[in-house]
């Protein structure tokens, strides 16, 4: 086996969803996914930690980018729209669709996995309040907008996973905050 090759996380990558999805997360060892992807288990180990951050490798990248994103928002009067726009404008499908399909199957069928991804999404909550909050937004206002503006797109995510990026994921979010706003309506003036 080559000791070092370009591509080698790629590689491990690809390698680990198809053994997840073949034999699951469980049954699939750091030994077979290396073997599959045609490097050491030295070589995995430089790239992940441990085989369950094959899944989430990329999440402090995407928490600092969404983060910048709420900051560079040119308008946070409605932080709840920012929230979600932030997160239906950046680009999900980067590894292809085929592999977030696979990592959010992998993900969906181990509670453990399925637990560090609410971590994970947990962060990126946090990284939102925290940047409303920078620009001026009140933090029970921020609290809210990061915890219902990632729960909306969640929805919205699922749904254009689903449908192998065929739909358009914006459209999806903005359906998604449609149902939210219908499902709390604005009190009238005088009436309790």
């Amino acid at each position: 086996m080559p000791r070092w090759e370009q591509g080698s996380a790629d590689r491990l990558t690809r390698a680990a969803l198809e053994l997840f999805e073949e034999q699951g997360f469980d049954s699939t060892s750091v030994v077979e996914i290396a073997d599959r992807a045609r490097v050491t288990t030295r070589t995995f180990f430089r790239y992940f930690p441990d085989k369950a951050e094959v899944l989430f490798a990329e999440s402090e990248r995407i928490r600092a980018a969404l983060v910048q994103g709420a900051l560079d928002a040119p308008d946070v009067s409605e932080p709840l729209h920012v929230v979600t726009a932030v997160l239906a404008e950046f680009d999900w499908s980067g590894p292809g669709m085929e592999m977030q399909r696979q990592r959010n199957a992998v993900i969906a069928a181990n509670p453990g996995l399925l637990e560090r991804d609410l971590i994970k999404q947990h962060h990126i909550a946090m990284g939102f309040i925290e940047a409303l909050q920078r620009r001026g937004v009140e933090a029970t206002a921020a609290r809210l907008a990061a915890r219902v503006g990632t729960q909306v797109f969640s929805v919205a995510y699922a749904q254009w996973v689903e449908s192998d990026g065929g739909a358009d994921l914006a459209t999806l979010n903005d359906a998604a905050m449609a149902v939210l706003e219908g499902l709390v309506p604005t009190r009238r003036a005088g009436t309790s």
